[in-house]
C-alpha cells in the first residue's frame, strides 16, 4: 500500500472530515452515476446520446445533473458547437484524465472480483 489513511491525516489534518472539500469531491466522483459517466469518457469524447447509451439505466435528468456537476468540478469539459441542430460534446479534462488513471486500477479490480463478492 502506498499511503495509509493515518499518513494522509498526518500530512493534511482534517482530511475527509465533514467540512472538508474532499468529501464533496469524493461524493461527486464516486457516486453511482459519476463513476459510470467518467468510465465512459475514458474511451474519448462523447456526445449526449452516446453517453446516455453507454451508461445503462441513467435517466436524462441524472445524466444532465452528473455532467453539470463534473464540469463544475473541472473534471469534465463541455464543448458546445453553434450549429443547427446544436452539438454538444463531453470529454475528460487533464484533471479528469489524471483522476481516471488512478481510478481505473480500482475499476479493473471490481470487474475481476464483482461476481465473487456479490455471490457471497
Amino acid at each position: 500500500m502506498a499511503v495509509s489513511y493515518a499518513e494522509m491525516q498526518q500530512e493534511s489534518p482534517g482530511i475527509f472530515t465533514e467540512a472538508c472539500p474532499s468529501r464533496t469531491v469524493l461524493d461527486h466522483v464516486t457516486s453511482k452515476w459519476g463513476i459510470l459517466v467518467l468510465l465512459s469518457l475514458t474511451d474519448g469524447t462523447r456526445r449526449w446520446g452516446e453517453l446516455r447509451r453507454s451508461v445503462d439505466g441513467i435517466s436524462e435528468k441524472m445524466l444532465a445533473t452528473t455532467l453539470r456537476t463534473l464540469a463544475a468540478d473541472g473534471i469534465v469539459e463541455r464543448t458546445s458547437y453553434p450549429e443547427v441542430p446544436p452539438r454538444v460534446e463531453y470529454s475528460l479534462t487533464p484533471l479528469g484524465v489524471e483522476l481516471m488513471e488512478r481510478v481505473m486500477p480500482l475499476m479493473t479490480w471490481i470487474q475481476a472480483n464483482a461476481e465473487e463478492i456479490v455471490s457471497r
